[in-house]
């Protein structure tokens, strides 16, 4: 592969695990993140072939200048579920707006595809499961229906220009470089480095809530097969485990892998958290043998594993967690 590929939240956590596996292919990469919830260090490692430019998905100048001679956009960059509910307006701004802008720039480059990647926020909590693409988006966040905004732009691009567009939905995505801090924080790794730390486990509610959790090389080997399969333009697609897990049994298996007695403290529940969540990856099967490769006991594994080889205690990287993390920080 020679293409020229942009990749917007590169730096970020599902963005940079996508960026590692199109430079294996032999892409050239082009990065574009404001290091905001990314990071350089996500990116180390990768031979040669990715270009970080430190940016926003809102510079118009930029991203206009960065469209030329790719093929390819994969559209990651975007704020939060829990940053909406503190800041919903700069929310929609990056999360629709920006997309909105970004899909006019690559029109006009006449970029070959555009793959933008929503979230199975779009859904809200699940009326019939397991949830196919058809399911009633009834998104329980400003983040949920921004992202559900960013969809219907790029289905309009597709329907009223003809330009080629592809929507994929991820379920719950984890694994390294996955997010514990701030308002990007998020279960597993919340949950791994609070048991390491021999901290209680919090869980928001009774623990029914439940989740389809993904390990993130399949989620972003499924993002690779929406920029590179034909059949999937136009198409809206999920991408999960097609598994349900509960969020005290959750709890309980992270007891059990990393040795410790998982001690839980319940809280009150969060604002606008979806209830329930598995996906139906029938349409990705169909369209491109897509079928989950890792399962849950060895992504945790894996993960655990990252944490536990990192040069930093699980104290001190709990020291950036936020518990109550909808709430906005000093300064916001």
């Amino acid at each position: 592969m020679s293409d020229r590929l942009l990749v917007t939240g590169g730096a970020g956590f599902i963005g940079s695990e996508l960026t590692r596996q199109l430079a294996s292919r032999g892409a050239e990469v082009v990065v574009l993140d404001n290091l905001v919830n990314g990071r350089r260090d996500n990116l180390a490692g990768i031979d040669g072939r990715a270009e970080l430019v430190v940016g926003d998905i809102r510079d118009r100048e930029l991203v206009t200048r960065l469209m030329g001679g790719v093929s390819v956009v994969f559209h990651l960059a975007c704020l939060g579920v829990r940053h909406s509910i503190h800041s919903p307006q700069e929310n929609h701004d990056v999360n629709a707006s920006g997309t909105l802008l970004l899909l006019q720039a690559a029109r006009a480059a006449a970029v070959s595809r555009f793959v933008y990647v929503s979230s199975s926020e779009v859904y809200g909590t699940a009326r019939t499961v397991p949830i196919r693409e058809d399911h009633v988006t009834v998104p329980a966040t400003v983040y949920g229906a921004a992202k559900l905004a960013g969809e219907s732009y790029a289905r309009a691009f597709h329907s009223t220009y003809g330009y080629p567009t592809v929507v994929v939905r991820p379920f719950n995505s984890y694994g390294p470089r996955s997010h514990h801090e701030g308002d990007s924080g998020e279960v597993i790794p919340k949950f791994i480095l609070r048991s390491l730390a021999g901290r209680p486990l919090v869980i928001f509610g009774d623990g029914s809530q439940t989740r389809d959790f993904t390990f993130v090389e399949d989620t972003a080997r499924g993002i690779v097969h929406a920029g590179f399969e034909d059949r999937m333009i136009g198409e809206t697609v999920n991408i999960g485990s097609g598994r349900e897990l509960r969020i005290d049994e959750l709890a309980r298996r992270v007891g059990v892998l990393t040795g410790r007695d998982a001690r839980v403290q319940h809280d009150a529940p969060r604002p606008g958290d979806v209830l329930r969540l598995l996906a139906d990856t029938t349409r990705a099967r169909e369209l491109f043998d897509f079928k989950p490769l890792i399962s849950l006991d060895e992504g945790l594994g894996r993960l655990l594993e990252w944490y536990v080889a990192r040069p930093e205690s699980p104290d001190a990287l709990l020291q950036t967690e936020q518990t109550h993390n909808w709430l906005a920080r000093e300064g916001r």
